[in-house]
């Protein structure tokens, strides 16, 4: 989609303790978004675990980080380049490094191998990934487990910040506190609580959820996304199921996606 005055990019970010689901979560939202075949998304794993790839059923073969790393050998073995040269070479590595499936594109982070300061190719790095993101109608960000990443890199552009927790008290104690941080940290439009992997409406009933965390609904357990999960299935493969329409449901109440009486997860 070419970039115009009136299109505006989503960017949403899934943020949560580890072990809550947000990489199954991720994906899904990215079928649910992709459904339209006239919506283009752009997947981002700001996970080093690079699981986002496998529950879409995309081989990464580059990172951005390897390109990173790549730049910082060749400036350390004394090559030199201009900006202009070094924009050109990046903007084409950054290419090469996205990966296509039908209307979804994807991007893996990775992990930082080299250590010191590189400020110029970070700050480099972060804004190719915004002038790449203002192609796409979506950009879903699975983050990193914690709350470590807010502060960095593809987090500053995020429009919708999706908080991810289980049922436990440890889960939406995390996501409090990764809500205050972002309140400062990131000029989001958006925020609200997802529940995930609960059993029943009046498990979700028994929680004590802080009003400023704007609960939005919950994830059922689903075996169809187990199964999908355990066999390394892509979940763009999945038909239909109660984490979709769960899912759809919570997406509403974003504005990220029409408004349904459909159950679960309201």
């Amino acid at each position: 989609m070419p970039e115009s005055a009136n299109h505006k990019t989503s960017v949403i970010a899934l943020c949560g303790k580890g072990g809550v689901g947000k990489t199954s979560l991720s994906a899904t939202i990215v079928k649910i978004l992709s459904s339209d075949p006239d919506v283009k998304v752009l997947a981002i794993d700001a996970d080093p675990s690079v699981g986002l790839a496998t529950a879409l059923g995309i081989e990464v073969t580059k990172t951005v980080d390897d390109i990173r790393n790549e730049l910082i050998q060749r400036v350390a073995s004394g090559a030199s380049a201009d900006k202009k040269q070094m924009l050109s070479m990046l903007d084409y590595e950054m290419f090469s490094a996205l990966k296509e499936k039908q209307n979804v594109a994807f991007l893996a982070i990775g992990r930082p191998e080299k250590e010191g300061c590189y400020c110029q190719v970070n700050s480099i790095l972060k804004d190719l990934i915004g002038s790449m993101a203002v192609n796409f109608d979506f950009v879903v960000i699975d983050g990193e487990a914690g709350i470590e990443q807010i502060n960095r890199r593809v987090m500053e552009r995020v429009t919708h910040l999706i908080l991810v927790s289980d049922a436990s008290r440890k889960g939406i104690n995390v996501v409090q506190t990764i809500k205050e941080i972002s309140d400062s940290a990131i000029a989001y439009e958006k925020a609200g609580l997802i529940l995930n992997r609960l059993r029943s409406a009046e498990e979700a009933e028994t929680l004590a959820i802080p009003p400023e965390l704007n609960y939005l609904g919950w994830i059922p357990e689903d075996n169809t996304l187990r199964t999908f999960d355990i066999e390394g299935r892509s979940i763009l493969e999945i038909d239909d199921s109660p984490v979709i329409t769960a899912g759809r449901n919570c997406l509403a109440k974003m504005g990220l996606w029409p408004k349904t009486d459909q159950q679960p997860g309201v």
